[in-house]
């Protein structure tokens, strides 16, 4: 018995390596495939309820055409907020170079002792010129679009790929599982099946986990940065309640967005501090208890394995890899449980 759970580990180790590396390997090739696969799972439910009823390619059309739409209009009223904010900025920085000459230098040097010889005239008139200069800009950048033209291609592709891999994922879901399992062999067939079940489970819970915290973290900033006086706190906040699901990247968008925004709106730099208080406690509050209580606990994780799993994944596979990172640890740890009975049960243990 001993022999066999021996060999049985070691093989098992073995195909986590050569499937880690093989996944590393092809992870840009991956990419559209797994992304579409991960809204997939996220959307097979309502294909399912809608399926009953209507056909399934009608309701996977239904499906894409709402995801689609909520897509266009998340788009439509972020980015002319964005837009708007932006070159608002542009036209006050002249005004904010002559406050930083007038009051912050002096003080500087009257505080620190710290001389400062900026040329404010200069900068002003070449942010200006900057400003003027399109075409300019623009044939300085198209030898980088030419000599990058394979990437940005690679990229549209990858772009184009993901609604029409979802499509064919959403339709054919449950013949491609269909046909997986008849590809394992009877006397594993159980077990992998079982095994396959436990995955789905936890990923459920990990998937209601998240949009938990997104829901929660949407109507904190929202709430947030309504209480400091923000005009358009009802976007940034929803943009940053949504963008949660990547560590640290709702926090620094919304960030940004409402520190434009502040600029424009709030005579003072004062007005920002509230801003970036909500934006600081909403951090705090999504990674050290929002995110560890409800998809953490969930999924069986402790607060540091949610925080390593992140970090390692991201390293390896980049964005993807962090989207990936709790669901691959979490059907990991399934998998370290089995393991673990197998061994508790070998006479291995209990010599």
């Amino acid at each position: 018995m001993n022999s066999i759970f021996r060999v049985r580990f070691v093989l098992y180790l073995a195909a986590a390596g050569v499937a880690g590396l093989l996944l590393y390997l092809i992870a840009p090739i991956l990419s559209p495939f797994l992304f579409a696969g991960i809204l997939a799972y996220i959307c097979l439910p309502l294909v399912d309820r809608i399926a009953k009823r209507l056909p399934r390619w009608l309701a996977v059309s239904i499906v894409l055409v709402l995801l689609l739409f909520g897509l266009s209009l998340l788009v439509l009223i972020v980015a002319p907020m964005v837009e708007r904010q932006f070159a608002a900025f542009l036209q006050k920085v002249p005004d904010y170079l002559d406050w930083l000459r007038q009051r912050v230098i002096p003080w500087l040097s009257g505080s620190f002792g710290v001389e400062l010889h900026l040329d404010l005239e200069n900068a002003k008139r070449a942010l200006a010129d900057s400003l003027r200069a399109d075409n300019d800009v623009l044939r300085a950048l198209l030898p980088k679009l030419t000599t990058g033209g394979v990437a940005l291609i690679g990229f549209f592709t990858s772009v184009l790929l993901v609604p029409v891999m979802l499509f064919y994922f959403l339709r054919d879901w449950h013949a491609f599982m269909s046909r997986i399992e008849d590809l394992i062999p009877r006397r594993w067939h159980q077990w992998a099946v079982g095994f396959a079940e436990e995955i789905n489970t936890v990923l459920g819970e990990f998937l209601r986990g998240q949009i938990a915290v997104i829901l929660i973290m949407s109507v904190f900033y929202v709430l947030g940065l309504w209480i400091a006086g923000l005009e358009y706190s009802l976007p940034i906040g929803i943009l940053s309640g949504l963008l949660v699901f990547v560590p640290y990247l709702g926090a620094l968008v919304g960030l940004l967005l409402a520190t434009l925004a502040g600029i424009n709106q709030f005579d003072t730099a004062f007005g920002l501090v509230g801003v970036w208080v909500v934006f600081g406690i909403g951090q705090l509050l999504e990674g050290f208890l929002v995110t560890p209580w409800l998809v953490g606990d969930r999924i069986g994780l402790h607060p540091v394995a949610v925080i390593f799993a992140l970090l390692v994944f991201g390293h390896l596979f980049g964005f993807f890899g962090v989207l990936l990172a709790l669901p691959a640890s979490a059907a990991l740890l399934v998998g370290l449980r089995r393991l673990r009975a197998e061994y508790l049960a070998s006479d291995l243990y209990k010599s």
